[in-house]
């Protein structure tokens, strides 16, 4: 069972029981919990969903296990026959989360029709705003 997730512009493979490097998030603390709502793929052993561009019916759970760095990586610049040499070194920080079970939560239904109702009445108004506007445009040319 796994699912692959976008998460802040990075695709994610989520697998249970195992821990996941996600880019640093300094203001996610030891310990709470983060949503992923963003599923772009999801096989549970026996059916494949596929999202287009996301699946809108699934959200997966994980814990904030800690915040480490990376080894450290070296960077060298050299440029031959000058005398120009530079060493750096950096390590990358990321936050390290835990993925216990694949718990599939389902979105509430509520919030879609909510949102169909919202989006059913700013069409409404926008169509009346144009057949404004395009009468004022029209008596404008006429004087």
């Amino acid at each position: 069972m796994y699912a692959l997730v976008d998460y802040k512009g990075t695709q994610i493979l989520l697998k249970e029981g195992e821990n996941i490097k996600v880019p640093y998030q300094s203001d996610l603390k030891k310990g709470s919990i983060i949503e992923f709502d963003k599923v772009l793929y999801y096989f549970d052993g026996k059916n494949k969903k596929m999202g287009n561009p996301y699946i809108k019916s699934l959200k997966f759970k994980a814990k904030v296990d800690s915040h480490i760095k990376d080894s450290k990586i070296t960077v060298f610049k050299m440029k031959r026959r000058k005398g120009y040499q530079k060493k750096n070194g950096h390590k990358q920080p990321f936050t390290l989360l835990k993925i216990d079970k694949l718990n599939v939560s389902k979105s509430s239904p509520t919030k879609k029709t909510a949102a169909k109702a919202t989006a059913k009445s700013t069409k409404k108004t926008g169509a009346a705003k144009k057949t404004a506007a395009t009468k004022k445009t029209t008596s404008k040319k006429k004087d």
